[in-house]
């Protein structure tokens, strides 16, 4: 029989008594994005039953869109190990958890009309730009709170955001849970969200600021994909997360040949195509030519909208995997002015 011709493409059958694992298990076994939505749940529950060390990249307007209690679920049941994130889903997660909303909106509106009535727009999304403003000003006041002129990485920075508002919070979000459960989060490009723009008005108002040591992040995530044999990644949508998760691996072939080994699980979520020649949308063959990814690496890209493609996929992990959830051995986290992994 000829390599090519192994299992054959079986009919998707509609049921009402099964169980959202068993409805990925039941596209796995049918082709397109279906096929490979079916195989990263396959994948995912791979690397929580290997000792493996699990890093989630999220761009893309996730916490607008209403992504961000798949992400706290994440963080609670340590379906993942650390967070790299765009500082914009930090900031509105933040703003949720103060109390704060995004609105359900259309993208066929009078865009000069929202400007006039104060309201921002993310595609089909409405926010006021008011509550914005506070949150910009909750920021700035936290800006106060921490040692002037000295350098700070944006894991602690985070993690310090994260203790703070456990004191006032109103909606459990990203930042708390991870403070709660001592995950890291990284902002490799923090100065490009709103958190920049606090920071840059506390310099230019008030004269004064932090600063940050952002290779100190660079160092501290290859601490977390060497501290453990096995390491696996999780891209949702792509941006500066995802480059700055795949980088981590290409420290070790700095540092030492024999730990380039590359991830062995990767799935990504994404819209963009490979052909344009952009990171978002490159495929993980070529992050095989950097040694990025294993040659051998377990992998799958679905070509979806995240907030069809998340909800479902994080779901069936969670059903499938509840007893494994319950045992798994996951790395600890110290979260002081240095990263500690127990």
């Amino acid at each position: 029989m000829s390599k090519y011709i192994q299992a054959p493409v079986s009919p998707f059958v509609i049921s009402t008594e099964i169980t959202i694992s068993e409805f990925l298990k039941g596209m796995a076994k049918t082709a397109f994005q279906g096929k490979n939505l079916g195989i990263a749940a396959d994948i995912w529950s791979e690397m929580l039953k290997e000792n493996t060390t699990i890093l989630l990249g999220l761009a893309g307007a996730m916490v607008p869109a209403g992504m961000r209690k798949v992400i706290v679920y994440l963080i609670e049941n340590r379906m993942i190990d650390c967070l790299v994130s765009t500082g914009a889903n930090l900031f509105h997660d933040l703003h949720e958890s103060l109390g704060n909303f995004h609105y359900q909106g259309t993208d066929q509106v009078n865009d000069i009309e929202l400007w006039e009535e104060g309201i921002d727009r993310i595609y089909d999304v409405f926010a006021k730009d008011s509550e914005f403003i506070k949150t910009d000003e909750f920021i700035i006041n936290f800006l106060e709170r921490l040692e002037q002129n000295r350098a700070y990485n944006t894991r602690e920075y985070f993690f310090l955001l994260g203790k703070m508002l456990l004191e006032i919070y109103r909606e459990e979000g990203i930042l708390t849970s991870a403070a709660k459960t001592n995950l890291p989060i990284y902002c490799p490009a923090i100065g490009d969200s709103s958190f920049g723009l606090a920071l840059g008005t506390q310099q230019n108002v008030k004269k004064r600021g932090i600063l940050f040591d952002i290779i100190k992040d660079v160092v501290e995530i290859n601490q977390i994909v060497t501290s453990r044999n096995v390491s696996g990644m999780i891209m949702v949508a792509g941006g500066t997360p995802k480059n700055f998760i795949q980088q981590a691996k290409l420290l070790n072939s700095i540092l030492d040949k024999k730990l380039s080994t590359g991830y062995k699980y990767a799935i990504q979520i994404t819209t963009d195509s490979p052909h344009w020649g952009g990171l978002s949308g490159c495929t993980f063959e070529e992050g095989q030519s950097w040694g990025k990814i294993n040659q051998q690496a377990e992998k799958v890209t679905v070509y979806c909208d995240a907030t069809i493609a998340l909800p479902i996929l994080v779901t069936a992990v969670a059903e499938r995997n509840k007893d494994i959830l319950k045992k798994r051995i996951k790395p600890t986290f110290i979260l002081g002015e240095e990263l500690k992994i127990l």
